[in-house]
């Protein structure tokens, strides 16, 4: 009994020493070897040996700058994938393909600057892709071709200016879409057309100064749009208006506005749309005209139509007096002339009567 039980402790150790052999050195596998964390390991490439049962692969801070095509083909269980704080600048066509499990794609705080066609193949079941502060500087139709699962995007603090409109065309499942902090100075019709099931959408802390009037139309789910720290010093009632969503809270503060009679009728407006809120509508602040610098739009807001009024009034009033002075003088002539007529029949009839 004895001599069975040491063989069975000397089974047990060489099959633990042989499973520790498949974690790379530097790196801590644990749970049954779901888990692999090579945080912080000075790795510059990415590790040889993972088991091949990991489902939580952890790379952040280390050094890597290349994921290679089909990096991970002999890891298809992955389910999670932390490649944050690294030197990433190039990642090749294919590097995720056949990683029909993961759901978590972290790869903030690298040096992408660009995503190929192939970036995205492979993760058609992906649920989050973080790529937030890279220095991606502009987003086309082939940028997320296969990401049909995608429910939260994470692309904020990059160099985005510009994004072509089907951008996001095979999203239609994106809950949450942050652009925040980039360089968007414009929204087009047609960007976030396919974007139904979109809850938030982030564009905090860009240079946005125009929109085109039916750019948030498509978004009948959106709760949260932020537009907070742009430079929009005004707005049109129908941009707004158009969004169909059943609730939606928006935030404008932090923008340079131009408090004029106009955009104070806009929102007068836009506080009656019932499905509409302005949560910050209280701390909005004017940039323009120089002598309400820094007012809040509330406390002038009462007094944005005043001058305005006043100047029809008397525009009116001059109007009215000159159309009046008009009549005046025509009737005068009128009597002058009924007058000249008069005398002119009576002369003719006196020269009558001496004849």
């Amino acid at each position: 009994m004895r001599e069975l039980l040491v063989l069975l402790l000397l089974v047990a150790e060489a099959y633990c020493r042989s499973r520790s052999g498949w974690c790379e050195s530097g790196c801590a596998c644990g749970g049954d070897l779901k888990f692999t964390v090579c945080s912080r390991a000075l790795f510059s490439q990415l590790p040889g040996r993972v088991p091949p049962n990991t489902e939580l692969l952890d790379l952040s801070d280390n050094m890597i700058s290349v994921i290679p095509a089909r990096s991970f083909s002999r890891n298809r269980k992955l389910r999670f994938l932390l490649l944050q704080n690294n030197n990433v600048s190039v990642v090749e066509d294919a590097a995720f393909s056949q990683m029909e499990f993961l759901q978590k794609l972290d790869l903030s705080r690298n040096r992408i600057s660009s995503l190929a066609e192939g970036f995205s193949v492979g993760l058609a079941l992906l649920r989050e892709l973080q790529l937030a502060h890279n220095r991606l500087s502009g987003l086309d139709s082939r940028s997320f071709l296969h990401l049909d699962g995608l429910q939260r995007l994470n692309l904020s603090s990059n160099l985005i200016r510009g994004i072509q409109v089907r951008a996001f065309s095979s999203m239609s499942s994106l809950r949450q879409l942050h652009l925040q902090d980039n360089l968007l100075r414009s929204l087009r019709s047609g960007t976030f057309s396919m974007l139904r099931s979109l809850e938030v959408l982030n564009l905090a802390g860009n240079q946005i100064a125009a929109m085109e009037a039916s750019v948030f139309k498509p978004l009948t789910s959106m709760t949260l749009l932020d537009l907070a720290d742009n430079r929009m010093s005004a707005v049109h009632f129908k941009t707004f208006l158009g969004i169909r969503a059943y609730s939606t809270h928006i935030l404008l503060e932090e923008n340079p506005w131009n408090c004029d009679c106009d955009l104070q009728r806009v929102f007068r407006k836009l506080r009656s749309v019932q499905r509409l809120f302005l949560d910050d509508y209280y701390n909005l602040t004017c940039r323009e005209p120089a002598a309400l610098k820094d007012y809040r739009l509330t406390d002038v807001d009462a007094e944005l139509c005043l001058a305005e009024t006043v100047t029809v009034l008397v525009i009116t009033g001059t109007v009215a007096v000159t159309v009046l002075a008009a009549l005046l003088m025509g009737e005068r002539k009128r009597k002058r002339e009924k007058q000249r007529k008069h005398w002119t029949q009576q002369g003719e009839l006196s020269d009558e009567s001496d004849y």
